[in-house]
């Protein structure tokens, strides 16, 4: 069997419901929306974790992100002894081994030089920014460092971020097509993050230089739109830079986020965003299309998360994982030409004192001291707590949570303040 090309999207902090297939109302998104035209929707996709370099961690490992120091850390600022070990094998470093050409375009945030980066970690090629946030316009990270590469060198050029950043995908695909053997495209948009900079705000960028990128007083829903739709015009042209070439049939296209969405974000029908352990968190869009292989036109209501995405293009590829690091993720081919499977999940953030597992349709949760039963089928807004009219469910899935817990690393004090006070979290939650 031919081994695909493999084009990965990922964006950062987007919305489940920021996609207008996704029923995003305000404005549309049909570059993005063709995946799912082309191919399979997931309407219960979830990410590894409520933040970015964790759920990264776990896209690129195929595993719990608890499993490592570096899937404990957020973010990773300042700190140059936290990262991804070079020699763990991980989605590039096994693909290229299988033949295939890597390339990641766009946000790694899996630790600094020198010891750490995506060349380090399997891939041929990477243009993007190393740390977790940047401008879209200087380039400049929180702490006023150039943070635009080509390699292992940064780079000064003039430009939107995710303009360029097509710019640089629309190449590679050109480039693989002139080459005999299969590519992985990783395309990891910092779109919709903050700074909220939309498309000719080079005003508010240069407003923003010597303070905080992440700054309170920005942005509007217009300009997250006009910010989401710039992605989603880039994402466009690399869909027509495969057509253009011949190459869309044999290739799997994947679009996800990293984490649920910001302030500016549509997470319905779900309540809370980033950093929370609330569905709106946790729940991504997560589209995938291989016309070659997949029928067009699929609405899948499987449970998926991002360590899936490891185990599904490595048997697409026709590879397997390393022996010693089996994946906790699962191969989602299959299950296209099937029914849907039970899964069991969980995750932990400790901002919150945060806990949670999904195992069928019921998600035990726990925040500040409080704990819930849902039935996130039912009630995706998290309403009806059933943990007293369902006690031994609830008892059992809080066992098995704390069996869990006990196989990963232990937790380490939070090191990341984008979270919410008490106040603020409760009205996300609301009253129970």
């Amino acid at each position: 069997m031919k081994q695909p090309n493999i084009v990965f999207i990922m964006a950062d902090d987007l919305g489940f419901a920021d996609l207008s297939c996704n029923g995003r109302r305000d404005y549309d998104t049909p570059n993005i929306d063709r995946i799912a035209e082309r191919g399979v929707r997931f309407t219960q996709g979830y990410a590894n974790s409520a933040v970015c370099s964790a759920t990264r961690t776990a896209l690129i490992t195929g595993r719990y992100q608890y499993r490592l120091p570096i899937g404990l850390e957020e973010p990773l600022a300042g700190k140059t002894d936290v990262g991804l070990p070079p020699d763990h094998p991980c989605l590039p470093s096994l693909l290229r081994a299988a033949g295939y050409g890597t390339t990641l375009i766009g946000k790694w945030h899996l630790g600094m030089l020198p010891k750490f980066g995506p060349v380090q970690s399997g891939y041929d090629r990477f243009w993007g920014i190393r740390t977790g946030a940047i401008d879209y316009y200087s380039h400049k990270n929180p702490r006023g460092e150039d943070d635009l590469w080509d390699g292992e060198a940064t780079i000064q050029q003039t430009g939107y971020l995710t303009d360029l950043l097509g710019d640089r995908a629309v190449a590679a695909v050109e480039g693989y097509a002139r080459q005999d053997r299969p590519f992985l495209l990783s395309l990891h948009f910092n779109a919709p993050h903050w700074p909220w900079e939309a498309p000719g705000d080079q005003a508010e960028s240069e407003r923003l230089i010597g303070s905080r990128l992440r700054h309170f007083d920005g942005g509007t829903q217009r300009t997250y739109a006009r910010m989401v739709q710039a992605m989603d015009r880039q994402i466009g042209r690399v869909l027509q830079a495969l057509d253009a070439n011949g190459l869309a049939d044999d290739s799997i296209v994947i679009f996800t986020s990293d984490n649920g969405g910001e302030r500016f974000s549509d997470t319905w029908p779900f309540t809370g965003i980033k950093t929370e352990l609330l569905e709106g968190g946790l729940r991504v869009p997560a589209l995938l299309c291989w016309p070659a292989r997949i029928a067009a036109g699929q609405v899948s209501a499987q449970v998926t998360i991002t360590m899936d995405w490891f185990a599904t293009l490595l048997a697409a590829a026709g590879t397997a994982p390393h022996p010693d690091y089996p994946p906790d993720g699962i191969d989602l081919l299959p299950i296209l030409t099937g029914k849907p499977v039970p899964r069991t999940l969980f995750w932990r953030y400790k901002t919150n004192a945060q806990r949670a597992m999904r195992e069928g349709d019921l998600k035990y949760l726990k925040i500040q001291g409080n704990t819930y039963l849902f039935d996130v089928v039912a009630d995706p807004r998290e309403r009806g707590n059933l943990k007293e009219r369902r006690k031994a469910e609830f008892d059992r899935m809080e066992a098995a949570w704390h069996a869990w817990n006990a196989s990963m690393l232990p937790e380490i004090d939070d090191s990341f303040g984008e979270t919410y006070k008490a106040a603020e979290l409760a009205d996300h939650i609301g009253a129970r």
